[in-house]
C-alpha cells in the first residue's frame, strides 16, 4: 500500500485502439462559467452576476450540485432557469450529472449581484 488511500482514483476507458486519458476532473471555474451564459430574461445580466447562484457542489465522479434561487417567488423564469443551468453544467466536459435545487433560503436581495451586475443595471 502505498498511503494515498484517501486520494480520488481515477479510472481511464479503454478502447480497441488503447487507453485513453481519464475524462478531466471538473472544475468550480468551469462550472461557473457555464452558469455565466444564463441570463434572468428580465434583466440583461448572467444569473452568476446577479448572485443567483447560492452554492456549487462537484464530486470526484463529475455529478455536479447547484444550490439557486430566484429574483423573486413569482418569477416567471422559475421553470426554465434551473432547466438552463442544468442543461449548462451538463455540457462542461466531465460533469456526469448535474441537480439544480431552488432554494429561498436566504433570500436573494439586490446586494448580491456583482459589481459588474450593479454597472450593468445601473444600480451603484
Amino acid at each position: 500500500m502505498s498511503g494515498q488511500a484517501d486520494a480520488p482514483r481515477v479510472h481511464s476507458a479503454w478502447t480497441p485502439e488503447g487507453e485513453v486519458e481519464p475524462a478531466p476532473r471538473v472544475s468550480e471555474e468551469a462550472v461557473i462559467a457555464a452558469c455565466a451564459t444564463v441570463y434572468d430574461p428580465e434583466i440583461p445580466v448572467n444569473i452568476y452576476e446577479l448572485g443567483l447562484i447560492y452554492a456549487i457542489e462537484i464530486e470526484d465522479d463529475g455529478r455536479v450540485r447547484i444550490e439557486m434561487t430566484l429574483t423573486a417567488p413569482g418569477c416567471p423564469s422559475a421553470q426554465e432557469l434551473p432547466d438552463q443551468v442544468r442543461g449548462a453544467v451538463l455540457a462542461v466536459p466531465g460533469v456526469t450529472a448535474c441537480d439544480v435545487a431552488v432554494v429561498w433560503d436566504p433570500p436573494w436581495t439586490p446586494e448580491r449581484m456583482s459589481d459588474e451586475a450593479r454597472l450593468a443595471v445601473n444600480m451603484f
